[in-house]
């Protein structure tokens, strides 16, 4: 992706300049530092990439750099500064690997991904731990992160969705742990690192995966039996459909979320790739059936009875409003609450601050009471 030598006269936009407003479509500046990433990182990245260096690479470079900024930081025992540069390199790398579909590139990023996060986490007190939960001849991956608390604290399991795994809700789970309550990050079938590199998809049957997660935390002795279950983007679909069938699930959040994740390939075909990925489905008719046939149908939502937070913004182009109201209207739960953001993108991401926020308060009143200051 290089661009032109010379400017030339015609005013159709470039083919690898296409890409690179689609990726900035994908990836605006709010959603890339709501969930992490450095702000002068985010203005280095789009203009790396509009000057013709490959996405991938431009976010693999600003990624080495703070890498190496971590290292010496850690050297010189500054290790508040080290976490950060790590978990900034990370979010660099996050960003960079999106675009790519899956195979050696994405899996060398994402590895780069993954280490640098755990790097961070080494650095938290408590250190966050990575957890490989046992599911049929795989694992789901996923980062446990514990407050301090005397006693064991709940839990919240945070899912992302297509393209938007685990540790781009880092910043999330510190809402969490900040109010005394665990965070589990998890990489359900079909995401992240279980995918990539344990090569779960996701199927019809995905409720059991998250069954399994919840029967290993039923284990765990550092955390309560007090469950949580925050689902974003696609992922708030995946949170409502295991709600409506795990009873051990204390209270679901769905942010940016949807009855029927079909509408998101229908209206924008290209993101069937995402699809076939995800359920691992070279056949792309097929994959968009395996959406289709998932919509939430009135009889799931009625055994959705847990407390629900569902929230939406108005001009949501990703998932409509009106499919995550109904989901909200059909939910059996007598304890749920509607927000919407009139300007909210997908995800609320440009009310970053305030979204964590409240659902870090919603998830403390329903699963127990915030840490002692």
């Amino acid at each position: 992706m290089t661009p032109p030598a010379a400017a030339g006269t015609s005013t159709e936009t470039p083919l690898w300049m296409a890409e690179v407003r689609a990726n900035q479509r994908a990836m605006p500046l709010q959603r890339l530092i709501g969930s992490g990433m450095d702000y002068a990182d985010v203005v280095e990245l789009y203009a790396l990439a509009e000057s013709g260096v490959p996405w991938e690479l431009a976010g693999e470079q600003l990624g080495d750099r703070n890498l190496e900024r971590g290292r010496i930081a850690e050297r010189a025992g500054h290790f508040l500064s080290a976490q950060q540069w790590y978990l900034f390199a990370s979010a660099c790398y996050r960003a960079g690997q999106v675009p790519l579909p899956d195979g050696e590139p994405k899996l060398r990023l994402y590895r780069k991904l993954i280490d640098t996060f755990g790097d961070a986490g080494e650095l938290a007190d408590p250190a966050w731990e990575h957890l490989e939960i046992p599911f049929g001849d795989s694992a789901l991956c996923g980062w446990l992160m514990l407050p301090h608390t005397l006693a064991p604290p709940p839990v919240v399991i945070v899912v992302g969705g297509f393209d938007g795994w685990r540790e781009e809700y880092a910043v999330g789970a510190q809402a969490l742990l900040d109010r005394g309550i665990a965070c589990l990050l998890l990489d359900g079938p079909g995401q992240g690192e279980t995918r990539l590199f344990r090569g779960m998809h996701m199927n019809t049957h995905f409720t059991d995966a998250y069954s399994a997660v919840i029967d290993h935390l039923m284990k765990e002795p550092r955390v309560s039996d007090r469950i949580g279950l925050w689902g974003n983007s696609l992922g708030g679909y995946l949170a409502a459909r295991a709600a409506a069938t795990e009873p051990r699930i204390d209270a679901c959040c769905v942010n940016g979320g949807t009855i029927r994740p079909a509408e998101l390939p229908e209206r924008h075909p290209r993101f069937i790739a995402k699809v076939q990925a995800l359920y691992g489905i070279p056949d792309c008719d097929a994959a968009f059936r395996m959406t289709e046939e998932a919509t939430l149908q009135e009889s799931d939502l009625a055994l959705l009875r847990c407390p629900l937070l569902v929230l939406h913004g108005t001009p949501d182009q990703v998932f409509l409003v009106e499919n995550a109201r109904a989901l909200y209207d059909g939910a059996g739960s007598t304890d749920k609450t509607w927000l919407e953001w009139p300007d909210g993108d997908h995800c609320i991401y440009n009310h970053t601050a305030e979204k964590h926020t409240l659902v870090g308060d919603w998830f403390a009143d329903r699963l127990g009471p915030e840490k002692s200051l």
